[in-house]
């Protein structure tokens, strides 16, 4: 529930507390953004790569996975591992030999998942652009954070994007079983519906009933997690964010399905157990510990059969299909991708990106630990 899902649910909760929400300037956000990832020996490029990708999920109401996400998961597991770190700063991608013209394969050698992410999704276009389709598979990554953007930022340019990853940890108990054995998984897809609704329809979720972001979000703000979404040490259900040991799949067996899904791909590309994931203290000699992404890109053209009714086009016809969709009794029905485009016009109208006090709190942390100038009482507030 990284996405649509999660921001739903989030917006549906009765009687949730109201928070003051302050007002960061784009350019303030990034700096801070960029001198947080080059304390931390990223190189320039690496930087303005984390602070574009932080910026995007803030901007579309992504409070899992912004700024704050980003340098607790590279502290945890990333460069922050001094010992046996997952992700190394300045490290070179290696792009291996390919017998398949619209499919490469990478060893990202750990480098910043940000970075590999958005170069994989342009390089998949240019590849579309040529054969209809370009996919990427990615060994030896480390976590690229929000999935929903890159596709987003695809179907905004014209293109059918997917991308799924493994996760950084095992933290999902299977479906009927006991012990956390799968990641938490998210599938995204982007379509280019913009010309159609006015924004790209966007599919993106963790296969766990929420992810580990929304735990760490609702601890911040002190909110309890829906029923059935995560068990305490003890294996019994809890809804108090500070109990939780380990998720659940969303929808049972479906959502164990679609999470084995991404172990499944992970594992043909090179992934290794599941369980030793971002645990190299764990593994032994000859193991992996890191995680996979996989990229396709359709180009729409590609897809095109040339035979609509009633003499529509491609654009036409995937435009009379939403309005069918949504007819019927169902006008007050939302799409996928709707809650992060409206979260989207929000940044736009306050002209900067929306973080609430518990964010900024932890974001003024962040800026005193790399001594950057960050007053929270300058920056305007919106209810």
């Amino acid at each position: 529930m990284s996405g649509f899902l999660g921001i739903l649910f989030i917006r549906t909760v009765k009687n949730r507390k109201k928070t003051m929400n302050y007002v960061v300037p784009v350019q303030t956000h990034d700096q801070l953004a960029q001198a947080a990832f080059a304390a931390r020996k990223f190189n320039p490029q690496e930087c303005e790569q984390a602070a574009k990708f932080c910026n995007m999920a803030a901007w579309h109401g992504i409070k899992t996975h912004n700024l704050i996400k980003a340098l607790h998961l590279d502290h945890l597991f990333g460069s922050g591992n001094t010992t046996n770190p997952g992700c190394v700063p300045n490290a070179t991608i290696i792009k291996r030999t390919s017998k398949f013209e619209a499919a490469q394969k990478w060893n990202a050698q750990k480098k910043l998942g940000q970075a590999v992410a958005f170069e994989a999704i342009e390089a998949c276009e240019k590849m579309a652009d040529k054969y209809g389709v370009g996919i990427v598979s990615v060994d030896h990554a480390f976590h690229y954070l929000w999935g929903g953007g890159y596709v987003m930022e695809s179907a905004k340019r014209g293109y059918i994007a997917y991308t799924n990853c493994t996760a950084a940890l095992a933290e999902v108990v299977p479906f009927m079983g006991k012990g956390a054995t799968l990641g938490t998984n998210p599938h995204s897809w982007g379509f280019p519906t913009t010309d159609a609704i006015g924004f790209p329809v966007v599919i993106d979720w963790a296969t766990s009933t929420v992810a580990m972001g929304r735990v760490q979000q609702f601890k911040r703000e002190g909110k309890q997690l829906p029923p059935n979404a995560a068990v305490d040490k003890d294996g019994n259900p809890t809804q108090d964010p500070n109990a939780v040991s380990a998720l659940l799949p969303f929808g049972a067996h479906k959502g164990y399905g679609l999470s084995l899904i991404n172990e499944l791909v992970g594992g043909f590309i090179g992934g290794s157990l599941p369980t030793l994931r971002s645990r190299p203290e764990n593994a032994g000699v000859g193991e992996k510990t890191t995680p996979n992404f996989f990229f396709q890109v359709i180009h729409p053209d590609a897809m095109d059969c040339g035979a609509f009714a009633c003499g529509r086009d491609q654009k036409a016809n995937v435009k009379a299909v939403i309005e069918d969709v949504l007819g019927h009794g169902n006008e007050n029905c939302i799409l996928p991708g709707q809650i992060e485009h409206q979260a989207a016009v929000q940044s736009e109208k306050a002209d900067g990106l929306i973080f609430t006090e518990a964010e900024m709190k932890e974001l003024s942390e962040v800026a005193s630990e790399v001594k950057f100038d960050f007053n929270v009482s300058s920056f305007k507030t919106i209810d």
